[in-house]
């Protein structure tokens, strides 16, 4: 699935720009170079998906713009997420990326996420346990899963475990002294 970093302005920021540029050689602004066909490669994959028909997948999670996932699938391919976020597809692109649960399951709703809104979209979002629920029952699942954010134990739940965030790398960046 895509995630965050799937996005050529993050990618030609947090390593992999660089990576091909040192390691292939290449100007990463060419067309023809490995980093623009990755790039146009991650335009097009999937957002989320679902594991028979109860299980919803995706990068980050879900915002005002995500109610249904009909709301991610009736996206047109490729797709770009762009500085300002204001085209209308933005906002589920941005939801599903980049949005996260609230600290707490006491706090309901959809929130302003301030750490990773840097660009005021106002469609990267905190989503409150309610708003769990509520999707999930929308759309008949019982159990999203995402990734996103670093959980300490390999694993956190949400929501009284609807919600679980999985992250599959032991020591994220070789300093959060995490678990896989």
């Amino acid at each position: 699935l895509r995630g965050n970093h799937e996005d050529r302005s993050i990618n030609s920021v947090y390593g992999l720009g660089e990576e091909c540029a040192t390691r292939l050689h290449e100007d990463i602004n060419d067309p023809a170079s490995a980093f623009q066909a990755l790039n146009n490669t991650f335009s097009w994959m999937p957002l989320a998906a679902t594991i028979e028909g109860k299980i919803f997948c995706v990068h980050a999670g879900i915002g005002p713009s995500i109610t249904k996932i009909e709301d991610i699938a009736n996206l047109h391919r490729p797709i770009e997420i762009t500085p300002d976020g204001t085209a209308p597809e933005q906002g589920v692109l941005q939801n599903a990326l980049w949005s996260d649960p609230t600290e707490t399951e006491a706090e309901l709703g959809f929130r302003r996420n301030f750490l990773r809104d840097y660009g005021n979209s106002g469609n990267i979002v905190k989503y409150g346990s309610d708003k769990v629920t509520q999707f999930l029952q929308a759309n008949n699942m019982e159990i999203m899963i995402r990734g996103h954010e670093i959980a300490m134990e390999g694993f956190d739940t949400f929501a009284s475990s609807q919600l679980i965030t999985v992250t599959s790398c032991t020591d994220y960046c070789g300093r959060q002294h995490n678990a896989a």
